[in-house]
């Protein structure tokens, strides 16, 4: 880029070779006089100047006229100057900002000084405040009118009369201190309704007779055999259906319950709330880990178990446990039925003992 100096030393005009350096644009009355008084001192017309800068020959005239009407957008005309001056070795620049001034940008915003804004704010910030603390006055003052307006002074009663029921003073039987009684007995946990039984209709299925004393006296052998509190879900129950499962696991009071298999990866774990209860599967080798045994009870074929013998219980051990219980159950039931049976069969034949054999009458002549 060309320095724009506008003058040269004396000793530098004094050389044989000596040209005169291109005049300044800053001492041009305008910036289209600066471009042609350049461009004539050069010696090089404006098709010689539209070649080498690649701009319309009416472009550069335009220019130089200060013609800016006739010239197309800011930003190709900025261009235009720009290698007009390049092109005459004149400051580049400086030929751009001198076009910025004589031909300002109308499309962009007239912008507010920098601070004139903070100005302002200072200017009416008293007025500002002044109207917030006018406005969260008048809102306490209404508060405060309507609560006086609804306290109301102490009014005399408007019954006329006293009852009478507020004037007898104690009640009769009433004056001393009430007996309680001892307190009752809690209900059972669970209470299970007897069957109904359809007259005759046990006996032609079965062919039991529920009425025959030894019946009746094996069933009474039976019922003294003692029941154990059965499995009642009080919370989510997990693990395995009810189908398949012998073992269950319920939490009395809040626990963490982990069961592991053999390869140490869990089956089961949460931390149970009172209530929930776990459903084993069969034929699973796993290692039931409890944070508190005493937490925790053990429901064997639906019926209570008592509580986890250890922290560490083998499923197995519980699983065989139930399989066991359900063995002396099936026994228990076919020793009876067989007892029954036998009883029958026993009074059967002491009945056809007793009675005489019939005998046909014979004919008298």
């Amino acid at each position: 880029m060309a320095l724009d100096a506008g003058h040269a030393p004396e000793e530098f005009k004094a050389h044989p070779d000596w040209k005169d350096i291109a005049p300044s644009i800053a001492e041009s009355a305008t910036l289209g006089d600066g471009l042609r008084r350049a461009r004539e001192q050069s010696g090089k017309s404006l098709a010689e100047l539209a070649d080498e800068t690649k701009v319309h020959t009416r472009f550069l005239i335009a220019l130089e006229q200060n013609d800016w009407s006739s010239l197309p957008s800011r930003v190709f005309v900025i261009g235009y100057v720009r290698g007009y001056a390049a092109a005459l070795g004149l400051d580049e620049q400086l030929a751009v900002e001198r076009f910025k001034r004589e031909s300002p940008d109308t499309s962009a915003p007239l912008k507010a000084p920098i601070g004139v804004a903070f100005e302002d704010v200072k200017r009416y910030s008293p007025r500002i405040i002044a109207g917030v603390a006018l406005v969260a006055l008048a809102i306490v003052g209404w508060n405060i009118f309507q609560r006086v307006n609804l306290m109301r002074a102490p009014q005399p009663s408007d019954i006329a009369a006293v009852p009478e029921s507020w004037s007898l003073g104690e009640v009769p039987g009433q004056n001393g201190l009430i007996d309680l009684s001892a307190p009752r007995a809690a209900p059972p946990d669970q209470t299970t309704p007897a069957l109904y039984i359809t007259p005759g209709l046990e006996a032609q299925l079965t062919g039991v007779d529920p009425n025959d004393p030894a019946v009746i006296a094996a069933a009474a052998a039976a019922d003294n055999a003692p029941v154990q509190k059965a499995f009642n879900p009080r919370g989510a129950v997990y693990g395995a259906p009810a189908t398949a499962s012998q073992v269950v696991i319920q939490a009395k009071k809040p626990g963490a319950l982990v069961v592991r298999l053999g390869d140490g990866q869990a089956l089961f774990a949460r931390q149970m709330a009172t209530g929930e209860a776990w459903r084993a599967p069969l034929g699973v080798s796993a290692v039931i880990d409890v944070s508190d045994p005493t937490a925790f009870d053990v429901y064997l074929n639906g019926e209570h178990g008592g509580i986890l013998p250890a922290v560490l219980t083998p499923l197995a051990q519980l699983n065989s446990r139930a399989e066991q219980a359900a063995r002396q159950v099936a026994e228990e039931q076919a020793r009876r039925q067989a007892q029954i049976q036998a009883d029958r069969a026993a009074q059967q034949a002491a009945q056809s003992s007793v009675t005489p054999a019939y005998a046909p009458p014979t004919a008298t002549n």
